[in-house]
């Protein structure tokens, strides 16, 4: 196994893409072995590789490590993105929960049916201009740093970040209302290993397009 930490995903955002923005943010550099077919899979399942028969799976330090929370708690552990003591790393956690709900809205905005579509669209936006992006910037406003957690950058920044530049490409003007917000993702978008995965060429994979709903459902249904 290469010192680098291998991916094993399709190659698309899915629930991998804050594994890549997190390790990105760590300055690390990983490698990718993308699913292309059932088969492939399959394969992974039977050779024992998935513990709960599911990527995305990491290889990483000597593990194989599955569930998408575990991989990121152990990349941010790993990296000290994760706090200085148990209270900020309480608060790291709620802040990622809230994050991670409206990231599982986005994240399935492109599988909703031709017809639901808009509905989806228009509860997405509700829900992060009334319910989500509210509370983070309260969180800036009250805790006056340029950080979520303490002062200094955590997963939580990283995560916000990349939950942030989604719903821009869903809604360009979502953040509108929210100034501190706007000033955290310039701010945020600034830091040199982050500013590097947001350029072109990066690892960082594109909005999933209609075409390639079909192929990722071939690979898991």
């Amino acid at each position: 196994m290469s010192g680098k930490p291998k991916l094993h995903y399709f190659n698309g955002r899915g629930r991998m893409e804050s594994i890549r923005w997190l390790l990105a943010a760590a300055g690390v550099e990983f490698e990718e072995c993308f699913l292309e077919t059932k088969d492939d899979l399959t394969k992974l399942q039977k050779n024992g590789s998935l513990l709960f028969q599911q990527v995305p799976m990491v290889e990483m330090d000597g593990m194989k490590m599955v569930t998408t929370r575990a991989i990121l708690g152990y990349i941010a552990g790993k990296y000290n993105l994760y706090g200085k003591d148990l209270k900020e790393r309480a608060l790291i956690d709620m802040y990622v929960e809230g994050i991670t709900d409206l990231n599982e809205l986005l994240m399935t905005h492109t599988f909703q049916p031709a017809d639901k579509k808009e509905q989806h669209l228009a509860t997405l936006v509700d829900k992060a201009t009334n319910r989500y992006f509210p509370v983070y910037e309260k969180v800036l406003k009250d805790h006056g740093q340029d950080f979520l957690v303490g002062n200094r950058f955590s997963r939580a920044d990283v995560q916000l970040l990349e939950t942030i530049l989604m719903a821009e490409e869903c809604k360009p003007d979502i953040l509108a209302k929210f100034p501190l917000l706007q000033s955290f993702k310039a701010r945020i978008s600034n830091i040199p290993t982050i500013k590097k995965f947001l350029q072109p060429g990066s690892q960082r994979k594109p909005p999933l397009q209609e075409k390639d709903v079909a192929k990722v459902m071939k690979i898991f249904h």
